[in-house]
């Protein structure tokens, strides 16, 4: 083997070795902050792999698509989360743990047993498009997928805008650390009465 066949191998068990620890470390960890961060390093590391590929297009769209915007909007949502609410008990939690473990067990069966059963071909290096995978790419998402490009899109906007006027109104109705009216919490600090119109 030489030493860039080598290198590849090293950086794909490293990657590999990543993704497996802290996709376990998103599902098992029981804080959701370290899940989060968890599930950013996993993210990172699929688009390492991409590179490997020589997908520099795909992993760039990975980095910037989920690290930079999915990951940053699930940290957002996690911190609009009211910490101070105990969570209530979950009603048949053994049952629901056994039918999702039985589910990914079944999952993880299906995807090795397509593994082995197919037989994998390795790509000539000499057809590979290289660079202009990019243009191809563009090509592709501004012709033949446009519109299921423009859809997504703007299902994109619609839920972030859903979730800015969901915890805006949260804001503007009471306070997330007293619990009172925004109004009363006013009312309560001021030494002067206020004049408060009703609708």
């Amino acid at each position: 083997m030489s030493i860039a066949v080598t290198t590849q191998f090293i950086c794909f068990a490293v990657l590999s070795l990543v993704i497996i620890v802290g996709a376990l470390g998103v599902v098992l960890l029981e804080n959701i902050v370290y899940s989060a961060f968890l599930l950013g390093g996993v993210f990172m590391s699929v688009a390492g792999l991409y590179l490997l590929l020589n997908a520099s297009f795909v992993a760039a769209a990975q980095v910037l698509v989920y690290v930079g915007a999915i990951n940053v909007l699930i940290l957002f949502a996690i911190m609009l989360v009211n910490k101070k609410e105990d969570l209530k008990p979950m009603k048949y939690l053994n049952s629901r743990r056994l039918i999702s473990t039985t589910i990914c067990i079944t999952l993880l069966s299906l995807l090795i047993r397509v593994d082995l059963s197919k037989v994998w071909k390795i790509a000539n290096p000499n057809l590979s498009i290289g660079e202009e995978s990019t243009v191809r790419i563009g090509e592709h998402l501004f012709s033949d997928y446009l519109l299921p490009f423009e859809v997504a899109s703007v299902l994109l906007l619609m839920a972030m805008i859903g979730a800015i006027v969901l915890a805006r109104r949260d804001v503007l109705t009471k306070d997330i650390s007293t619990g009172l009216p925004v109004d009363q919490e006013l009312i309560e600090k001021s030494d002067k009465p206020l004049l408060i119109k009703k609708n």
